[in-house]
């Protein structure tokens, strides 16, 4: 346990910034399964407004170093590589 007043109140900001960042992760993998929900149906409409939500968080979470940038810009890929592959048949 902290002892000192400036690492208790890193203790405190911690625990915040961490219930925070779990709504967000949330929010992130649920969007991440709508994508590929609907690849798995084949519904390439719904895969591709799916895929633009989904990148949208995913880019938020790694400018916010939530994930690593390089983890975001993964995700994104191989989502959109999905999507494109249902599109192509």
């Amino acid at each position: 346990m902290a002892n000192h007043a400036s690492a208790l109140k890193r203790a405190r900001q911690s625990l915040k910034i961490r219930d925070r960042q779990r709504g967000q992760r949330s929010a992130m993998r649920t969007a991440i399964k709508r994508v590929h929900q609907a690849v798995a149906t084949g519904d390439h409409a719904k895969a591709s407004e799916a895929l633009r939500a989904a990148t949208k968080l995913i880019d938020t979470a790694g400018r916010k170093r939530l994930i690593h940038p390089n983890q975001a810009s993964r995700r994104v890929s191989r989502l959109n590589r999905s999507v494109k592959a249902l599109a192509a048949g």
